[in-house]
C-alpha cells in the first residue's frame, strides 16, 4: 500500500490529520505507535515505521499479552511518519471520524531477516520497546489478504491496567478528556494544528508538560542500555523559550522566572527559536557541588550563591514534540543548542563509567547520587515508569510538615518540626526534625506557619505505642502542647536511616520545597 490511498481518503481542509508530504524523516531506530481510536467502533491502530511510512493494522480487541495469544489485525493504508504523534479529534463525517489517543509509542526491531521482505512474505517477527509494551510479537498473514493475526511471541507480559489503558502515553489524558478538549494536534517541523484546526502563525508557543520522574533504586539494573548522569540537589525546572521570551516553571507548574532572572536571560540566548528544556537549577558551593541548603539561604534573602541551570532533556524544539523520540536522540538534538551557552546554563553530560564505581566516586566527593536512564526511553510526562532511576549516596527526601513542638532553653519560635508522608489519604508520622535551623530561619518558618495553624493533629498514627513506649516520646499529654498545622508545606530532610519502627534517625532540615505539593510526598523505598 502507498500513501496515495491515505491522501485520497481525507479532506485536509476539514481534518487536522497530517498530510502525506515529506514530513519528518525517520532517524536512528525504527518507531512504532499504537493509537486508541473511537470511531464507528472502538479499536486500536497498530503502526510500524518501515520504508518511509507507517505500516498500519486495525486491531479490534487490542494487543495480545499472553504467550501464543492471537488477535485479528486488519491491514489498512500506510500512514505518514508524522501520524505517530497525532492525537485528538477527526471531525464527524470524515474518514475515521472520532477520538484518537496515542496509547503507546516507542521503538521496534525486526527479529528475522529483511523486514520489508518478511512483511511481503506474510510473516514478520519483531520486538517492541515502548512506554507500556515490551517484548516480542509476530504478524502472520491469513489467506484473506488484508487479514492478519497479531500473535504474542516469547514471554507473556502483564496486561496493561484499566487505568493505563485509558491514559495517553504522550499527554496523560483520558479518551474523555481528549474528546472534551476538542483539539487535533500533530507535531512536525512543517505544521502544528490547534483547537481551531488552523496552522499557528510563526509556530505555537511552548506549553508546560509534567516532568518525567525517576524511581528510587538500591542497585544498578541488569540488562538494557543505560546512560548515567549526576543527581543534582536543587529545583526541577522546565524552561519554555518562545523567541526572546523565557518562562521558568517548577515541576508543579509554579512561576520561577522572577526568582531566577539570570537563568531566564541565559536560556533566551540559546540556539532555538522555540523550545522546552528540562533541567535543574542548583546553587553551587566552593567545590562546585549542588547544595539545597544554599538555595534555602538564598530564599531567605542571604548572599546570592552561584546559580547554574543544568539541562538534561529536550521536550519540544521549534514546534516538534520530541517526547516520543528515544532519549539518545533527544540529547543529540539538545547538546548543540548549548554549545555557546553562558556559564549559567550547562549540559548535564553522560558519565562513562560502571554505575558501581561511579557511585563510589560520587560518594567520596560528597555528592548526592546518580541518575540512570534507558537510552531508548521515550519521555513519559508525569510518570515514574522505571525507565529513569535514581541511586542515592545519602538518605534524603521530602516530608510534609504537620506541626511543631514548643521551644526549650534559649531557642525561640519552635523546638522541632513534626514531619510525615502520605500513605493513601493518611498522613503518617516520620519523626521530629530539630536541627538544621539558625535564628533567621526559625523566625521565617514560624511566621509562615501562623497562616496554616489548626486545632487537631493531622497525623493518622499519633499517638502510637511501640514496645510499650509512646512513639518518639510523644504521649497524649505532650501532644496537647504541640502546635498542629495544615499538611501543606513540604520540607527537604537529610537523615542517616529509617529505624525498625519506620521513623527517621538523626534527621536534619535542609529547606522548604515550594516546587512540590504535599499530596505527592510518599515514603521512598
Amino acid at each position: 500500500m502507498s500513501l496515495r490511498e491515505y491522501q485520497r481518503k481525507r479532506d485536509f481542509s476539514k481534518t487536522a490529520e497530517p498530510g502525506a508530504g515529506k514530513g519528518r524523516k525517520g532517524s536512528g531506530k525504527l518507531r512504532f505507535v499504537i493509537q486508541k481510536h473511537d470511531a464507528s467502533r472502538l479499536h486500536y491502530d497498530f503502526r510500524l515505521e518501515l520504508g518511509g511510512a507507517l505500516k498500519s493494522w486495525a486491531v479490534p480487541k487490542g494487543m495480545p499479552f499472553a504467550n501464543a495469544e492471537k488477535r485479528l489485525a486488519v491491514q489498512v493504508e500506510d500512514h505518514p511518519i508524522d501520524y505517530a504523534s497525532f492525537e485528538g479529534i477527526i471531525p464527524a463525517g470524515q474518514y475515521g471520524g472520532g477520538t484518537v489517543m496515542v496509547w503507546d509509542f516507542g521503538t521496534w526491531e525486526p527479529l528475522g531477516g529483511a523486514p520489508q521482505e518478511d512483511l511481503e512474505a506474510g510473516k514478520l517477527h519483531f520486538s517492541l520497546e515502548g512506554a507500556k509494551l515490551s517484548g516480542e510479537w509476530t504478524l502472520v498473514q491469513t489467506r484473506k489478504g488484508e487479514e492478519w493475526l497479531l500473535i504474542k511471541s516469547g514471554d507473556g507480559m502483564r496486561p496493561v491496567s484499566k487505568k493505563r489503558d485509558d491514559e495517553s502515553a504522550i499527554s496523560g489524558r483520558t479518551m474523555r478528556q481528549i474528546t472534551a478538549d476538542k483539539d487535533a494536534k500533530w507535531e512536525s517541523k512543517k505544521r502544528t494544528t490547534t483547537k481551531k484546526q488552523t496552522p499557528a502563525r510563526g509556530g505555537m508557543a511552548p506549553k508546560f508538560a509534567d516532568p518525567m520522574m525517576a524511581k528510587l533504586a538500591s542497585a544498578p539494573p541488569r540488562g538494557g542500555e543505560w546512560s548515567w548522569e549526576l543527581k543534582f540537589d536543587g529545583f526541577r525546572v522546565l524552561a519554555l523559550k518562545d523567541g526572546a521570551g523565557v518562562e521558568l516553571r517548577s515541576r508543579n507548574d509554579k512561576a520561577l522566572t522572577k526568582k531566577f532572572p539570570e537563568v531566564a536571560v541565559a536560556v533566551a540566548s540559546l540556539g532555538a527559536k522555540r523550545a522546552v528544556f528540562d533541567g535543574e537549577i542548583v546553587a553551587l558551593d566552593s567545590e562546585g557541588r549542588s547544595s539545597f541548603q544554599m538555595l534555602q539561604a538564598f530564599e531567605l534573602g542571604e548572599e546570592r550563591p552561584p546559580l547554574c541551570f543544568y539541562i538534561f532533556d529536550l521536550l519540544n524544539l521549534d514546534g516538534e514534540d520530541m517526547r516520543g523520540l528515544p532519549l539518545s536522540e533527544r540529547r543529540e538534538r539538545l547538546e548543540p543548542l548549548l554549545d555557546n551557552a553562558s556559564g549559567v546554563v550547562r549540559f548535564s553530560a553522560n558519565i562513562e563509567a560502571e554505575p558501581e564505581a561511579l557511585l563510589e566516586q560520587v560518594k567520596a566527593r560528597g555528592l548526592e547520587g546518580i541518575i540512570g536512564k534507558q537510552r531508548n526511553s521515550a519521555y513519559e510526562s508525569g510518570r515514574r515508569s522505571g525507565a529513569w532511576i535514581k541511586m542515592k549516596c545519602v538518605h534524603e527526601q521530602e516530608f510534609v510538615i504537620g506541626g511543631y513542638t514548643a521551644p526549650q532553653g534559649t531557642r525561640q519560635h519552635f523546638g522541632a518540626l513534626l514531619v510525615g508522608y502520605f500513605e493513601g489519604k493518611e498522613l503518617r508520622f516520620a519523626g521530629k526534625v530539630g536541627t538544621g535551623f539558625d535564628t533567621k530561619l526559625l523566625r521565617a518558618l514560624h511566621a509562615k506557619f501562623q497562616k496554616i495553624r489548626r486545632e487537631t493533629c493531622p497525623f493518622a498514627d499519633l499517638p502510637e505505642k511501640s514496645g510499650g513506649r509512646w512513639s518518639h516520646n510523644i504521649t497524649p499529654a505532650e501532644m496537647k502542647r504541640c502546635q498542629w498545622l495544615e499538611p501543606r508545606i513540604v520540607a527537604q530532610v537529610k537523615f542517616t536511616e529509617w529505624t525498625a519502627d519506620a521513623k527517621l534517625r538523626h534527621p536534619v532540615f535542609l529547606g522548604i520545597r515550594e516546587d512540590k505539593t504535599a499530596r505527592e510526598v510518599v515514603r521512598e523505598v
